[in-house]
């Protein structure tokens, strides 16, 4: 029996062991036939312990005679390992290319893009995303890539939410000549997009601390060892040519590790076969606390565990996060990662490559709507999953290690790197550097050296700063719009947006180019209510349902669901650990305040002591919120009296320290005193 991929499985005596064998997926348009033969047959690695390793059986793929497949599938099988047809459309004087060819770019980290503000012709130009595993940024990449937006894009770097650069407005012609020059200068957009691994996300403050130095070589390995190995980036863009650097030797052992049938043998891509992946994959790594990566959003979320004196013993594994979702279709979904299990540290890369190759060997191909692991692991469930990991794994997944409550770290701000030197997080209003403060971060990184890190919320990271540069630094920095966090509005430290239009495809309506407004508009009625200008909540914004800016973990979160409309989502938490709901469809952005301002103030009236948006919401519930809005007249205006409480110094500094007691000011207190006193008289209970 064949399976359409060519998987023929051959069945031992023992029922219980059904050892698969694949014989490959072959190339229609390579002029040889590649066979690819799973040799399950290998001897274990010799570092990995053979004590620990069970008893069970590589899993047989279920056979049908026929299996639908969607047409990238065919695109990837056709393609000679991602090189043809965008071999030969790159040479055409066409300033777009072909269909196939507009599928198979995004593995070398471009997508095809045209000015949607445009009427009639369409202009075609490229976006070319970069991979920066931890959101590292050496410094002459960083120059290059100011370069590069200026001679050949539109004159902005975009911050990404997954700690890359985006590239907007490249030229076909100039394709070759950008990627050739990113790769010569330290960077790579190899798998930047595609049905492969993403970019691998870390914390990106540059602590000098053994966790965080540990999560980011992790995520640095993990990256290395689920890049592609066949070629085809380097054959495209610079001849052939690789520019490599080494790679460490755990890495290319658990690479070429076939213990348990979960390699392509004699394939140029021992991992992803022909067909690479069923759709994106994305991993993040961090330590315990520390959730600027938004952890439960990705398929694997892989989490430092340490011993009582901080020396790193093992991994909590998350599996099966992911945002995207299309409206109206309720089979498809957001949804957060959950425990998977617990292994040793030398074990990460060995159960990593189980759970890409158990989404490889299973996720759907046929619809891509549903080809990302949350859906494998919805249905099967989460037992079921595990199972069949720990087959292409050799081991059973150890118990969870309780871990502390996370929280959201935005790394902002002035910091010692615990080496003697600074790191400075600064804020980028939707990750896009442009105009003045593009041209005063350039001269900041090239007069002082300084190498870069981008963070999962779209801000940058300058970091070996020497204590003496600070003061020049901030004032030249300050002078471009680049302000410390206290001179920020809290609303906009935490807001994120997608780019949306004019250059992507999926928009449906506006989200960078939005959100400014939108925060003015939220902050006017935060004051209209009487809330503080410290207050804050987490907002959002897509253009469409893929949830790039991740809107479905937000507090208030707007996904674009028609021209000029969105769909409002609540009840994520500043953490980010908390799935946001729909609440409302098709709210137009004139009418926002309508629904933003009952919520808003009636999360003032009846929160409870320090209790989020997020949280209220979700504790008060839609019903009720939904009331809220179909009764709302107005703020009730609160009468003005002009008491002076304190008539002396001694009495209001007796009053404040009382007050710090109870997490208030003197005035709070003063006020509940009076409050309190006049209501017992009212009730006649004063004695």
């Amino acid at each position: 029996m064949t399976t359409s991929f060519g998987a023929s499985v051959s069945f031992l005596n023992d029922p219980k062991l059904q050892i698969p064998t694949f014989h490959g997926f072959k190339s229609a348009s390579a002029s040889t036939s590649l066979t690819l033969t799973r040799n399950v047959f290998s001897l274990p690695s010799p570092t990995r312990s053979l004590s620990l390793i069970r008893a069970v059986s590589t899993p047989a793929k279920p056979q049908t005679a026929t299996e639908k497949r969607s047409k990238v599938e065919i695109f990837k099988e056709q393609s000679n390992f991602i090189r043809y047809p965008l071999n030969e459309e790159l040479l055409t004087d066409a300033p777009n290319i072909n269909e196939p060819a507009t599928q198979l770019i995004k593995f070398h980290g471009s997508y095809q893009q045209y000015n949607r503000d445009e009427r009639g012709s369409r202009t075609y130009s490229f976006m070319l995303r970069t991979k920066n595993p931890c959101g590292r940024v050496p410094n002459r990449l960083y120059l290059t890539m100011d370069d590069l937006a200026d001679q050949f894009g539109i004159g902005t770097l975009r911050l990404t939410t997954r700690q890359t650069f985006q590239l907007h407005g490249v030229p076909k012609k100039d394709l070759k000549t950008v990627m050739s020059t990113i790769i010569q200068n330290m960077g790579s957009t190899l798998g930047a997009c595609g049905d492969l691994n993403r970019n691998v996300l870390a914390p990106a403050a540059p602590f000098v601390r053994k966790d965080y130095l540990f999560a980011q070589q992790t995520a640095d390995n993990i990256a290395a060892l689920l890049t592609p190995q066949s070629g085809f980036y380097y054959d495209i863009w610079v001849d052939g040519e690789r520019v490599l650097s080494a790679e460490p030797p755990e890495v290319v052992q658990a690479r070429n590790d076939n213990s348990h049938g979960t390699n392509f043998t004699d394939s140029p891509e021992p991992i992803y076969g022909t067909q690479f992946l069923p759709r994106k994959f994305k991993i993040a790594v961090t330590v315990p606390t520390d959730n600027s990566v938004d952890l439960l959003t990705n398929d694997i979320g892989v989490v430092v565990v340490t011993d009582e004196a901080g020396e790193p013993q093992g991994f909590n594994i998350y599996v099966g996060g992911g945002m995207g979702r299309t409206h109206r279709l309720e089979t498809t979904f957001p949804r957060l990662a959950e425990p998977l299990g617990y292994v040793p540290k030398e074990d990460i890369l060995y159960a990593v490559k189980a759970i890409v190759v158990t989404q490889r060997e299973n996720g759907r191909r046929d619809d891509r709507k549903y080809s990302r692991m949350k859906y494998l692991i919805s249905s099967w469930g989460i037992e079921k999953f595990r199972s069949v990991v720990e087959q292409y794994y050799g081991k059973k997944f150890e118990p969870f290690r309780e871990l502390p409550e996370w929280e959201f770290k935005s790394h902002l701000g002035w910091h010692q790197q615990g080496d003697g030197s600074l790191f400075c997080g600064l804020h980028v209003d939707s990750g896009r550097i442009g105009g003045k403060m593009k041209k005063t971060l350039r001269e900041v990184i090239e007069k002082y050296n300084l190498n870069v890190r981008i963070t999962p919320n779209q801000n940058i990271i300058l970091t070996d700063i020497r204590a003496s540069w600070k003061r020049p630094i901030t004032t030249a920095l300050a002078q471009a719009g680049l302000l410390q966090p206290r001179f920020v509005d809290p609303l906009n430290i935490t807001a994120m947006a997608c780019p949306a239009f004019p250059l992507c495809p999926l928009a449906i309506t506006e989200a960078e180019r939005g959100i400014p407004d939108i925060l003015k508009r939220i902050r006017a009625v935060f004051e209209k209510v009487g809330l503080k200008y410290n207050e804050s909540v987490v907002v959002r914004i897509t253009g469409c349902p893929n949830g790039c800016a991740r809107p479905y973990m937000a507090e208030l979160g707007l996904v674009g669901d028609g021209p000029n409309s969105y769909q409002i989502w609540l009840g994520g938490n500043k953490n980010q650990t908390s799935l946001a709901q729909t609440f409302l469809d098709k709210v137009k952005i004139l009418d926002l305040e309508k629904v933003l301002e009952p919520l808003f103030y009636h999360w003032k009236q009846k929160r409870h002591s320090k209790e989020s948006f997020g949280d209220f919401t979700t504790r008060i519930g839609f019903e009720k919120l939904k009331e809220y809005i179909e009764k709302w007249d107005g703020p009730v205006a609160p009468a003005r009296h002009n008491l002076r409480l304190f008539a002396d110094k001694d009495t209001y500094e007796a009053v404040e320290k009382l007050a710090k007691l109870q997490n208030k000011s003197a005035h709070q207190l003063a006020m509940d005193v009076i409050r309190n006193f006049v209501a017992a008289n009212q009730n006649g209970k004063s004695e």
